[in-house]
């Protein structure tokens, strides 16, 4: 494979904090990611790594047990992927924040979010965390800890009277808890290098950043997802966040998940946009200061678009009855409570676009003739569109079902309830509340309203065996309720409706049951 990219290290991120995929489907796609040219993996496992002792309880309900863990290492072995593991250590505690054992833990004793700096169990915990996950990851060479988006950081009552004392600022307890998290663990694995989402030290001072402590101890992760990045602003960073002493930078771009919280189809040519602009930053940056580049694969994620924001722009527009700041939910905000983004085989065709792309330094026709033939679609438009070419990659047959639902299903059955012109015009609203309908009506109505739930039904229960072959059933179960199930349910309520104002009447019956829905 010709190899022209500044980006000597493409990691493919996994984020299994939704919809995490079985072993058996890790095992079709690993091939894919390393003929499109990933070096290695991110895995974000959260709740789905087998924690043992006062940790199990976050485990998720089919959390990997460690016989599995040791199968995804092998898997990844054996198609030259290194895997990367990342605990979050800081903000983005949901998962062990949640749990009543924990709480007293949180920063802010409403929001399960951020862990408290101030607290010594804090850092046992964390550090307990990171001893497991190590274990089943013996050779490791990175370890990311997380500390993304540490919000309300400042705004529990420990924080607040430490900063009233004088202290030091919300951005020195910042540094502080990051120095103490990646010096524990450099004493018990002193080869590990860390890694790092690099927001909260952004708008952070020269001078307070060289003087942490840290910049020796962790490699920043610059992270944007926006097709505009601007590239000299991140020239910029990367020069200020050398000049602090952080020998090895990364940057981090986004192949789903990051265009909006209930994306069910990916947009490839924004995140195509994305990389190409990390293209520009990299050959414009310091030479050789960037190490890699992790494509993020986000599976939960919520609110809007911009990276992140800067400390000290504290607006004043609060929740009531509540003394936190709206603006501590941030626009970029990756969050265990979040629904459903675009599932993984959903976004392939942008990972290959996106890792074929920064392997040969941008999108060329002959690019793409790579991407298709590896994804084996004829064209990378049918790979986006409701054909049966939609490609003979692990999980396309979920590509093509779920592009029929995000496309049609909705239009379709607005289209009947909205603009048919017997349903709105003689069964609106009022008439099935009172359960009245004239006879000639039903007739109009019934046939296509049943072979509409048919059709559907039929693609549902379709669309559910594909995911049970990738998926466990509990993200099998939520994405059918989010984007399947409410439009059989409008259906199958108009049919019942029809159904009781026919009989009502007296004349005619109310015709067959309509079909159940997945």
């Amino acid at each position: 494979m010709s190899d022209s990219s500044p980006f000597k290290m493409r990691l493919v991120h996994l984020d299994l904090k939704g919809a995490p995929p079985k072993v058996s489907y890790l095992s079709e796609v690993f091939p894919l990611f390393h003929a499109l040219g990933a070096h290695a993996l991110l895995i974000e496992y959260e709740d789905m790594f087998p924690y043992e002792g006062p940790l199990k309880l976050l485990r998720s309900e089919h959390a990997y047990s460690p016989s599995e863990i040791q199968e995804i290492l092998h898997l990844a072995k054996l198609n030259q992927l290194e895997v990367v593991p990342l605990v979050q250590t800081f903000g983005h505690m949901e998962f062990v924040l949640k749990h009543q054992a924990f709480a007293h833990l949180r920063e802010v004793a409403p929001f399960p979010s951020t862990l408290s700096p101030h607290e010594a169990e804090s850092l046992a915990l964390v550090g307990a965390m990171v001893s497991q996950v190590l274990q089943l990851h013996p050779g490791a060479r990175w370890l990311h800890i997380g500390c993304d988006e540490v919000y309300y950081l400042g705004e529990g009552e420990a924080s607040r009277r430490w900063l009233q004392q004088g202290r030091g600022s919300t951005a020195g307890l910042c540094l502080s808890h990051l120095r103490a998290v990646a010096s524990c663990v450099r004493a018990q694995h002193p080869a590990l290098r860390l890694l790092l989402w690099d927001d909260m030290l952004r708008d952070m001072p020269e001078d307070s950043l060289a003087a942490s402590g840290v910049p020796p101890l962790v490699e920043p992760v610059l992270w944007d997802y926006s097709a505009d990045l601007d590239v000299h602003g991140k020239v910029l960073l990367m020069e200020k966040y050398r000049k602090c002493g952080f020998p090895w930078l990364w940057a981090a771009s986004a192949f789903k998940g990051a265009t909006g919280a209930h994306q069910a189809l990916t947009p490839v040519d924004h995140h195509l946009r994305n990389h190409l602009r990390w293209l520009q930053v990299a050959r414009s940056g310091p030479a050789d200061a960037l190490q890699g580049i992790i494509l993020t694969g986000w599976q939960r994620r919520s609110w809007g678009s911009n990276p992140g924001l800067p400390y000290g722009k504290r607006e004043h527009n609060c929740w009531s009855h509540s003394r936190f700041p709206v603006h501590q939910f941030p626009e970029h905000w990756y969050d265990h409570f979040a629904v459903l983004c675009e599932l993984l085989p959903v976004g392939l065709p942008s990972l290959a676009v996106c890792l074929q792309s920064l392997v040969h330094g941008g999108f060329t026709p002959a690019v793409k003739e790579k991407v298709q033939s590896c994804l084996g679609i004829s064209s990378l438009e049918a790979a986006g569109s409701a054909s049966e070419d939609a490609g003979s990659f692990p999980g396309s047959n979920i590509l093509a079902l779920v592009t029929q639902v995000s496309l049609h299903l909705r239009s379709s059955v607005d289209g009947l309830l909205d603009g048919n012109r017997y349903v709105a015009g003689w069964f609106g609203p009022y008439h099935r509340r009172r359960k009245v309908v004239h006879p000639v009506m039903v007739l109009h109505i019934q046939p296509e309203a049943l072979s509409l739930l048919a059709r559907w039904d039929a693609v549902a229960q379709e669309l559910e065996v594909a995911l049970q072959r990738a998926f466990y059933p509990d993200a099998v179960d939520e994405w059918l309720e989010e984007n399947v199930r409410p439009g059989l349910r409008r259906l199958q309520q108009l049919l019942l409706d029809l159904g009781e104002a026919a009989t009502a009447s007296g004349t005619l019956p109310a015709g067959p049951e309509p079909a159940p829905g997945p």
